[in-house]
C-alpha cells in the first residue's frame, strides 16, 4: 500500500498558519522581485541601478516611517528634493550607506529563501538517491556507503561550507577578472547552495536507507521480485511512492536549516556578497547601529523578525506533515 493513502485527517491549526505564514513570506519577497530590483531614476548613477542597490549618501540612516523626521532630516530630504536627487523609500528608513532598507529587506529574502530552498532540493535528492541505493544494494555495498556516510557525519557541517565557500571566493579574487558581476555574483550563489546542499544529506539517506530495508522486507515487494519486476521499476513504482512521507517532512525541516545556515555565513561576510542583499547580511549590517549613544534597532531587528517567522512558520508545517505522514504519531 502506498504512504499517499494512509493518512488524510485535516491539517491541524499550527500546520495551516505555519503553511499561511511561510506562502505569504515567500509571496512577498517574490512578487515584489520587479519593484525591488527594478531600476530608479534619479542621478545617473543611481538610475542604472536596482532599486534595492541604489544609494544616497546625503540621506542615509533616515528614520522609518514611523518616527518622525527631525529639523535635520527634514532639511536633509527637502535639500535632496530640491536638487532632483533621488530619494529612497521610508518605510524602514535608510541603511548607512543611503539605500532603502524595505527594499533591500524584500530582495534579500528572495535570495535567501532562493538558496535556502535550492541546498535543501540539493539535499534531498542527493540523501534520497544514495539511501536508496544503500538500503536496496544491501551487503558490503550498504555497509561501505553508510561508512562513508558515519566519516562526513563525524566531520564539523558548516566547517567544510565555510572552507569550500572561502576556497571559491579566493578563487574569483584571483582569476574572476574577466567575469562581470553578475556572473560572479551567480557563481557565489551556486556555490552557497551546492556547499549547503552537499553537507545537509547525510540525515536524509539514513532515513531513507532504513525505510528502503522495511519496505523491502514487505510481501509486496517480494512479489515483484518473485515475478521479476525491474530495479529500475521497483523503485520508481513502488519503492518511491512509499517514500514520499518521509522525503516531504525532511524536505521542509530541511528548508529552515539551509536558510540559517545561508544567513550564518552571509552574516560573516563568506555567503552572499554585497551589494545583492541577503537577510543574513542584512543583519550584519545592522548589527553596528546597535549602540548605546543612538540606536536604531530596527536596522537589526526587521531581517531577524523575517528570518525568525520563516523558521517558525517551516518548523510548524515539517512538524504537521511529520503527524501525517508518521503512523504511530497519527494514531495518538
Amino acid at each position: 500500500m502506498h504512504a499517499r493513502g494512509r493518512v488524510r485527517q485535516r491539517m491541524g491549526i499550527t500546520g495551516r498558519i505555519g503553511l499561511f505564514v511561510f506562502l505569504l513570506m515567500l509571496g512577498a519577497c517574490a512578487l515584489s522581485l520587479p519593484w525591488s530590483l527594478g531600476p530608479v531614476g534619479g542621478t545617473s548613477s543611481a538610475a542604472r541601478l536596482a532599486r534595492s542597490e541604489a544609494s544616497n549618501l546625503s540621506l542615509n540612516l533616515l528614520p522609518p516611517l514611523w518616527i518622525a523626521l527631525d529639523a535635520s532630516d527634514a532639511s536633509r530630504v527637502q535639500v535632496a528634493a530640491d536638487g532632483g536627487q533621488y530619494i529612497p523609500g521610508r518605510l524602514l528608513g535608510t541603511d548607512r550607506l543611503g539605500r532603502d532598507v524595505f527594499a533591500r529587506l524584500l530582495a534579500g529574502g528572495a535570495v535567501s529563501l532562493l538558496v535556502g530552498l535550492s541546498a535543501a532540493l540539493v539535499a534531498v535528492v542527493i540523501g534520497t538517491l544514495y539511501g536508496a541505493v544503500a538500503g536496496a544494494a544491501g551487503g558490503k555495498t550498504d555497509s561501505a556507503l553508510m561508512r562513508i556516510v558515519d566519516i562526513l557525519f563525524g566531520l564539523p557541517s558548516i566547517l567544510l561550507v565555510v572552507l569550500l565557500a572561502v576556497a571559491v571566493d579566493g578563487l574569483l579574487e584571483r582569476r574572476g577578472e574577466d567575469l562581470g558581476p553578475v556572473a560572479r555574483q551567480a557563481l557565489n550563489l551556486a556555490t552557497l547552495l551546492v556547499a549547503i546542499g552537499g553537507v545537509s544529506w547525510l540525515t536524509m539517506a539514513r532515513v531513507i536507507r532504513g525505510q528502503v530495508l522495511s519496505l523491502r522486507a514487505q510481501p509486496f515487494m517480494e512479489s515483484c521480485r518473485a515475478i521479476g519486476v525491474s530495479p529500475t521499476r521497483q523503485f520508481f513504482r513502488h519503492l518511491l511512492p512509499n517514500l514520499i512521507g518521509p522525503i516531504t517532512v525532511y524536505a521542509a525541516l530541511a528548508v529552515p536549516a539551509a536558510i540559517l545556515s545561508e544567513g550564518f555565513l552571509s552574516f560573516l561576510g563568506i555567503g552572499v556578497k554585497e551589494p545583492l542583499p541577503s537577510w543574513g547580511n542584512l543583519c550584519s549590517d545592522g548589527l553596528p547601529e546597535l549602540n548605546p549613544i543612538e540606536s536604531r534597532w530596527w536596522l537589526l531587528a526587521a531581517p531577524c523578525v523575517m528570518i525568525a517567522c520563516t523558521l517558525v512558520s517551516l518548523n510548524f508545517l515539517g512538524d504537521e506533515l511529520q503527524s501525517r505522514f508518521d503512523p504511530i504519531r497519527a494514531k495518538r
